[in-house]
């Protein structure tokens, strides 16, 4: 099933600014434009489950619409989490237990029915929709994640970003110097680089006197869906015609 971005370092600069696009546009909706919390996560989750539909129905890799489907779960993930943490009043260490937990759920669910948590592995739409589930999950943990480090643990946008990029560094570094299962590794960085998202998100929109750098969430979110734009038509136009390549690099 080559239905997946291949796994480079295309794949994971893409990934970020999706993540990140996602923060800018989910408070562009939410808080911008005043929408609600609860309001606009309805709204965004029935987008993600229109644009899933189309991922699942396709029966090849599609740059425009895979991404799309990242960024649907990256702006649904960030409006549930302010939603669970803000209006419902979890708090954000207690959210990102909750997720933390339900993406757990979500692996071990996975692993019972597939065997595997490879990316390289998935070969049932049942696969396929665990995969999409636990990206939702992940998106959703990373933004409470990255909202407990900018606000709570007093490090400020600043430094989450600085400590989600360690963290991240550390990672490529057991990657390519350490046996550890590439599995873990994957997943790992695919939730880390969500808070890093949001974090750095936050840098971008928010007043200098909250030390952001003030664009807001429009000025943000439209120079950030520019640049996701060129590398989804950069990623688009550099495969060949017949698909060649679309295989992954195993991760295991």
């Amino acid at each position: 099933m080559k239905k997946i971005a291949q796994v480079t370092l295309l794949f994971w600069i893409m990934k970020i600014c999706a993540t990140t696009l996602g923060e800018t546009a989910g408070d562009q909706l939410a808080q911008t434009m005043k929408v609600g919390y609860g309001t606009s996560s309805l709204i965004l989750i029935g987008l993600f489950l229109v644009v899933l539909a189309g991922q699942l129905a396709v029966s090849r890799y599609i740059p425009a619409l895979y991404w799309a489907t990242i960024l649907a779960t990256s702006t649904a993930g960030t409006t549930i989490s302010d939603y669970m943490d803000r209006t419902l009043g979890l708090g954000y260490a207690m959210g990102s237990l909750l997720l933390v937990s339900l993406l757990g759920l979500i692996l071990g669910l996975w692993w019972l029915r597939e065997r595997s948590l490879s990316v390289t592995d998935i070969r049932t739409r049942t696969g396929e929709v665990f995969y999409w589930a636990a990206i939702l999950v992940s998106n959703t943990l990373g933004t409470a994640l990255g909202d407990f480090l900018a606000d709570d643990s007093g490090l400020g946008f600043g430094g989450g970003a600085l400590l989600i990029g360690s963290a991240l560094a550390v990672l490529v570094l057991a990657y390519y110097f350490t046996p550890v299962s590439r599995v873990l590794l994957f997943w790992l960085a695919f939730v880390l680089t969500r808070p890093f998202g949001a974090t750095f998100g936050d840098l971008l929109t928010k007043p200098t006197e909250k030390q952001g750098l003030g664009f807001g969430t429009q000025g943000a979110s439209l120079i950030l869906f520019g640049l996701l734009v060129a590398l989804v038509l950069y990623e688009t136009f550099r495969r060949k015609p017949t698909g060649a390549g679309d295989t992954l690099a195993p991760i295991r």
